[in-house]
């Protein structure tokens, strides 16, 4: 089920209805309705991928228990290796079965052997990615004793399951949202007026600022050899402007659909364009993700306290598995490896940690120190989105290549409204880079507030058509 769709528009009110006054008065019902929602959600799009979620949701629940039992170091780390096996290889069968088998014909190829073999016709599950990586830090937190295993099977299977985040995150741990599902939640008005303005905000970036430029990148990138170079740039620009406002605009729609039922998961986007460095750039975008890398792949290989030699290696590894993360495709792999190479200058000097606060805090402008900081750093991030969006190496190559040409210095004709919304949007989160979303409003005046609620709706109305689905349901 898609968040901008009809199916959503009735299935969201017709939950919250019978979740603050059916079965309000009880916890344990509140958390079956919230389970009972997400399979419906999930199972809306395809039900027989239900049982992938209920292996892992049962595999898991299991595990904890007996890892909390358990004393003898080899059982745990026996009990975390089927949890690690049965995850991880589920993940693996469905999202990268046919590119490594593909990968290895290539190889055999290239040395000028013949292999007849069969890719399967595999359909990879929406959102497998996300509540495998959710659930899996479940586990390995309690493998550590960083958190104890719930004996609340409705709560875990629901904490899992979660439908406003199930399907594109935030992936969140279970330290911060299972707790919730065990605590008596009460309406509140306030979050849930702000989780509506939240939803709102996210619709505005997906159907208005995302879906606008969709359309002109796969024109774009279609057709790059028959275009000039600053179209080919421009396009790379609606790129970043796509899956920004797709993925924080699903974001911003679980946050605030997470507040109309009384729970708080994590921020996933921080304004990250306006970064002043590559640094800040990843702890700003998909912050979810970045932090699960950090915590269970970059720390446990050494982190940063190992010798520099080291530290370029991890720093490698983890960008690089979070692009593969992304998909099977050696696009991802390419795209994580830059931003492997961009952040270790910054280690390197140890400047990690320079910018980790709001740029421009009490200024109503950057300064031209900044706003070339910022600037550098967007370009270098849209050298890396041409290798994401590119169907192959290949591809990527030939559109740089393209780009950089002298038709780069072409003034580009007919592109004014997707930069003009592009220029709205900007402003827009400019002025708001202090809270945590873009249409945080609740200080403005009543008479100030409700029309620019039906300004917002309107325009998202008027851009509103064929039910576009958001491009991280791909991973």
């Amino acid at each position: 089920m898609l968040f901008n769709s009809i199916d959503f528009a009735i299935f969201l009110p017709v939950i919250f209805l019978i979740y603050w006054f059916i079965v309000n008065k009880n916890l344990t019902l509140q958390n079956l309705m919230i389970l009972m929602a997400s399979y419906v959600f999930y199972g809306w799009w395809d039900w027989r991928f239900l049982s992938l979620i209920f292996i892992s949701s049962m595999t898991d629940y299991a595990i904890g228990l007996g890892l909390n039992k358990s004393k003898s170091k080899k059982k745990r780390k026996l009990l975390l290796s089927i949890s690690l096996l049965i995850n991880v290889g589920l993940l693996g069968f469905f999202k990268y079965f046919n590119f490594f088998i593909d990968s290895f014909i290539d190889l055999f190829t290239t040395f000028g052997f013949s292999i007849n073999s069969r890719s399967l016709n595999i359909i990879l599950p929406v959102g497998i990615s996300f509540y495998t990586f959710q659930t899996l830090s479940y586990t390995i937190d309690i493998y550590r004793y960083k958190i104890e295993p719930t004996k609340d099977i409705i709560a875990f299977f629901a904490f899992v399951s979660f439908f406003p985040q199930l399907v594109a995150g935030p992936i969140e741990r279970a330290a911060n949202l299972l707790p919730q599902f065990k605590e008596k939640r009460f309406f509140d008005y306030d979050k849930a007026a702000d989780g509506l303005r939240q939803i709102l905000w996210g619709l505005f970036k997906k159907v208005v600022i995302a879906d606008s430029c969709a359309k002109n990148v796969d024109f774009i990138f279609a057709n790059y050899d028959t275009l000039s170079g600053s179209i080919l740039f421009l396009g790379t620009i609606y790129f970043a402007f796509q899956i920004y406002g797709d993925f924080s605009g699903y974001s911003d729609i679980a946050i605030g659909t997470a507040r109309l039922l009384g729970f708080d998961i994590m921020r996933n986007f921080a304004y990250p364009y306006f970064s002043r460095d590559i640094a800040e750039f990843w702890r700003r975008w998909h912050i979810s993700l970045s932090t699960w890398f950090r915590d269970y792949v970059y720390i446990p290989l050494g982190g940063s306290y190992v010798n520099k030699l080291k530290r370029i290696r991890n720093i490698l590894i983890t960008f690089t598995v979070s692009g593969f993360w992304h998909g099977a495709n050696w696009t991802f792999i390419i795209w994580g490896f830059l931003h492997g190479l961009y952040y270790i200058p910054i280690m390197l000097l140890n400047k990690q940690k320079k910018h980790t606060g709001i740029v421009s805090p009490n200024n109503l402008f950057p300064s031209i120190k900044e706003t070339c900081q910022i600037l550098t750093t967007f370009f270098f991030t849209l050298i890396a989105w041409v290798f994401f969006r590119a169907e192959t190496i290949q591809h990527a190559f030939n559109y740089l290549t393209h780009m950089f040409s002298t038709s780069l210095f072409v003034f580009p004709e007919n592109q004014k409204r997707n930069v003009i919304l592009i220029i709205i949007l900007l402003i827009i989160k400019w002025f708001h880079r202090k809270k945590e979303h873009g249409f945080q409003i609740d200080n403005y005046a009543t008479f100030i507030r409700w029309p620019l609620y039906c300004i917002l709706a309107l325009v998202i109305l008027n851009y509103f058509g064929e039910e576009k689905t958001f491009i991280y349901f791909q991973f």
